[in-house]
Formats: C-alpha cells, sequence, structure tokens
C-alpha cells in the first residue's frame, strides 16, 4: 500500500500531470502505468544481464542490442534533455511496446496494448513525471505491487475505489493464502476477478522460489504460457495485469475481459487451483446470472455466486482459497445456508480464517475472512479449522505501518500441521468444530459462534469498605478546599 513519503512522492506526479492538461483519472492512472511499465522494462532486461554474466549463457533480450535498441532503455534516456526523452518515448518506444513486444498478436499483452495510445501533450510533463518516477524508485518498495498499488491509491483518492466491492488484496494476505494452497509447477490457476493480477503473480513467485531448479522444460513453457489465467471486467485492470505478467516472464497467460459470473462464462472442471478476492457487496442482474450458480444459491449477491463459481471451475480435487465478507459466513438468507452447506456437505471445507476489520484499511474497514477448501463433489467435512487472526504485520488503523505482531507465519505453520490442532480448545486462537456441531447452527462459520471466552474473575471489596473510603475522600476534599477558602480570604 501507498503509505508516507511514497504517498507524497506519488501525490507530485499526480499534480503535474493534472497540470499538464490531463485530468481524467483512469487517463492519468494509465499513461503513469505506462511509464513504470517502460522503467520496469529495463530492471528486467539489467537483471538479465547479470545472469548472463553470472552463467555466460546467452538469454532471450527484450531491447535490440543495436544502438538503436538500448537507446530505448529507461537509465540511457532518462538524464535527457525533455525534448529528446519526449520522442524517444513517444516516437521510438512505444511503438516498439506495442508493436515488437506483442507482435505475435497472441499474448495477452499484445491484445490489451493494441488500442493503447501515448496521451503525455508535452515533453516538459513527460520530463518532469520521469523525475519524479525516479525519485519514487529510489524509496524502498520491497513487498510492493508498485502498479497495483498506485491504481488503488489514485481510485482512493478520487473516492472511486471499491464502488462495486472490490479492494485490492495486501501483499502478506495473498502470499499466506499462496502458501496455504502451495501451487505447483503442475497446477493450473486462476483468478475469476483478478484485478491487476496480484495471485497470479504470487503464485508464479511461490513456484519459482520453491521449484525453479527442478522444473522441466514443458513445465516452463506452461509457466510462461498457460499455466496462469485470468478474468476481469476493467479493460485497465486487464492491461494492468497483462503487463505485470509480462514482467514475471509470464508472456500468453490467458487475459480475458469476462464477467465471470453471468452466463458467459461456461468454464467448468478446468482449474487445479482458484485464488481470489471477488468483489464484495455487489449485485447483478438476475437474469444474467448463469442458472448452475443459481441452483447452488439463489441470488444476485455476488459474494456468494463466486464462491458457487469457483466450486464449478475447479477439477474434482481441486483446491481453493478465497475472502469472503464476514456476511457469507453467518448471513441467514436461504441463498447463505445454501451455499455454505454446499461446501460442508458436498465437499471438503477445511479452513476459515477470521481476519482483522483492518486489513483491508485505508480503502475498507469491512471484516473478511479466508475460506479454504477442496472440491470433492463427495464430501469429506468431518471437522472444519478456526483462525482468529489478530494480527497480520501491519498496524490495523488507516495508516498500516508495519508492527511486530503478526499470526500469518503461525497460520501456515498450523495450517501444514493440522493434526496437532485437534486437542486445541476452544479458548485457543486456533481450534476445530466438528460438522455436526456447525450443521446443528445452520452451517454457520463465524468463528464467534463457536468460540469460548474465559472471563477472567475480579473478587471487588465489599459495598461497605468502598463507601467509607468514598467518605474519607470527601472529608479530605472538604478539609483541602476550606483552606483554600481561608487563603483567599486572607
Amino acid at each position: 500500500m501507498i503509505t508516507g513519503v511514497i504517498k507524497n512522492k506519488v501525490d507530485k506526479i499526480w499534480t503535474d500531470i493534472f497540470a499538464g492538461g490531463i485530468t481524467n483519472p483512469i487517463t492519468v492512472i494509465e499513461q503513469l502505468t505506462y511509464l513504470m511499465f517502460i522503467h520496469d522494462l529495463d530492471v528486467k532486461e539489467l537483471e538479465t544481464e547479470r545472469l548472463e554474466n553470472l552463467t555466460h549463457e546467452k538469454m532471450d533480450r527484450i531491447f535490440p542490442l543495436t544502438p538503436a535498441g538500448q537507446a530505448l532503455r529507461w537509465h540511457n534516456f532518462k538524464d535527457k534533455n525533455a525534448a529528446e526523452i519526449y520522442e524517444t518515448i513517444k516516437d521510438r518506444l512505444f511503438p516498439f511496446i506495442k508493436n515488437e513486444l506483442g507482435k505475435d498478436g497472441q499474448s495477452a499483452f499484445s491484445r490489451y496494448m493494441s488500442d493503447a495510445i501515448f496521451l503525455f501533450p508535452t515533453p516538459q510533463i513527460v520530463e518532469k513525471v520521469v523525475t519524479g518516477l525516479e525519485d519514487l524508485y529510489q524509496c524502498d518498495l520491497t513487498g510492493m505491487d508498485v502498479q497495483g498499488d498506485l491504481y488503488e491509491y489514485m481510485l482512493d483518492k478520487l473516492a472511486t475505489s471499491g464502488r462495486n466491492g472490490q479492494f485490492r488484496t495486501p501483499a502478506q494476505i495473498r502470499e499466506m493464502m499462496v502458501r496455504l494452497i502451495e501451487p505447483t509447477p503442475d497446477s493450473k490457476i486462476c483468478d475469476p476477478a483478478c484485478g491487476t493480477a496480484g495471485f497470479l503473480i504470487s503464485s508464479a513467485e511461490f513456484i519459482r522460489s520453491n521449484y525453479e531448479t527442478v522444473m522441466t522444460e514443458e513445465q516452463w513453457s506452461r509457466f510462461s504460457g498457460d499455466m496462469f489465467s485470468g478474468f476481469d471486467t476493467d479493460p485497465t485492470m486487464l492491461r494492468i495485469s497483462s503487463m505485470n505478467l509480462m514482467l514475471h516472464s509470464i508472456i500468453t497467460p490467458t487475459i480475458e475481459y469476462k464477467d465471470s459470473v453471468s452466463k458467459t462464462n461456461g468454464i467448468a472442471e478446468e482449474y487445479d487451483i482458484i485464488l481470489a478476492n471477488p468483489p464484495f457487496s455487489g449485485n447483478i442482474d438476475k437474469e444474467g446470472v448463469s442458472d448452475d450458480l443459481k441452483r447452488v444459491c439463489n441470488t444476485t449477491k455476488t459474494e456468494l455466486l463466486f464462491v458457487a463459481l469457483f466450486l464449478r471451475m475447479l477439477k474434482k480435487g481441486g483446491r481453493c482459497a478465497c475472502i469472503v465478507p464476514d456476511g457469507v459466513l453467518f448471513g441467514t438468507t436461504n441463498a447463505h445456508q445454501a451455499l455454505r452447506k454446499e461446501l460442508i456437505e458436498n465437499h471438503h471445507l477445511q479452513a476459515v480464517i477470521s481476519m482483522p476489520s483492518g486489513v483491508f484499511k485505508p480503502y475498507s474497514g469491512v471484516s473478511t475472512a479466508v475460506l479454504v477448501f477442496t472440491k470433492t463433489g463427495a464430501g469429506g467435512t468431518d471437522k472444519v479449522w478456526f483462525y482468529d487472526m489478530k494480527a497480520d504485520g501491519f498496524s490495523l488503523d488507516d495508516k498500516r505501518n508495519p508492527v511486530t505482531n503478526n499470526d500469518i507465519p503461525d497460520i501456515i505453520k498450523r495450517f501444514h500441521a493440522l493434526d496437532a490442532e485437534k486437542d486445541r480448545k476452544r479458548t485457543d486462537q486456533s481450534f476445530f468444530v466438528d460438522k455436526t456441531d456447525i450443521a446443528r447452527n445452520n452451517y454457520d462459520l463465524s468463528i464467534n459462534r463457536y468460540k469460548e471466552v474465559v472471563y477472567e474473575k475480579i473478587d471487588y471489596e465489599k459495598p461497605d469498605v468502598i463507601l467509607n473510603r468514598i467518605d474519607a475522600l470527601i472529608t479530605d476534599i472538604a478539609a483541602e478546599t476550606k483552606k483554600v477558602r481561608e487563603m483567599l480570604k486572607g
């Protein structure tokens, strides 16, 4: 998330762009994203150069190894005068990105960049933004998805963020969910509400860090191609996600414009893993909802329909970790209860991880939970593991500053050793609840329904002792008041 010094630097860039005549917020975000992508292409090329020097093996390059090609790299033009920077980006680099990087015409990147337009009006504005970004990149951006975080910050600043219940998932929560599911090089992974592709990128990073040295050529081919799929209804999101994925060596993912819960999406039993933070509190036209989703829970509420969708899109044995608002856990409508019953009776619901309401601040104070389940079609839930997360490593106010309290490592450790959880009591931070108990409570999955609170016994003094103490205080106050009055008379 963007806060503090970084926020101030982003605000300065925004002001410069606005002063230059670009006032449409989405245009500002798109144009700024293009420049950040151009910067990141050079960073990626520098990493390739370092690997070549270490391994002494030639690798694929982004920029041609010619004077003209190397002149398109950020570090080679950023310090030039305004006119040269503008001419390089507008007339040479931007056409190169659109036409050469996506020249196959098949990749998500080429599809969503084909209609991209460079709209900065003057060399002076471009120079200011390039200088501002250089200043921004001097900050510690470790752990940030800068493009995605910037997008959300800009929308929030304009009071349009989350208007459809959409909130970006903090990196530490995404990474926790990925580590709970543990994708492998053979997994086919999807986020049906992908936004800026954060879950797909976190999954890719997990696979690379755990399997890079043992992956086969076929697995690497799938990694750069059809291992990852994402859908969204926002063209800007699709463009940003395709750029983000390309920077992570995922060249031809399936990134498509799709209303995932509508009748136009017929995907079923396709994926091994789904990781998602679907829209909260949204509603869609009932006539447009896919019929098989309505059979699971007859509703227009997107937070329910998406969970039903995940079940349909997973292969048997496929696993999902998704974020839901707390209302999904305890809602009393027929649709709410039907969905929870479907998860518990017909599939294997493994875990409900209750998260503190500050996780999505400063954008929203909504209370949420992570559901972890496996599609079986034949039941399998005999008990459900609950965890009461109290901290995620950041303060739970609008500032979201780093703090020492962090339950995420404990969650991951306990989830992967659930046998050791069997004897924990409901007064503990994590515990199991039997399926029969959950069924008796209309399949309620809110942790407070089952958590037992131990109240510390407090021994109070007898009333006459307290009253005597009060009388003594009144006497003392009266005596001191009398002294003050006498001093005033003197």
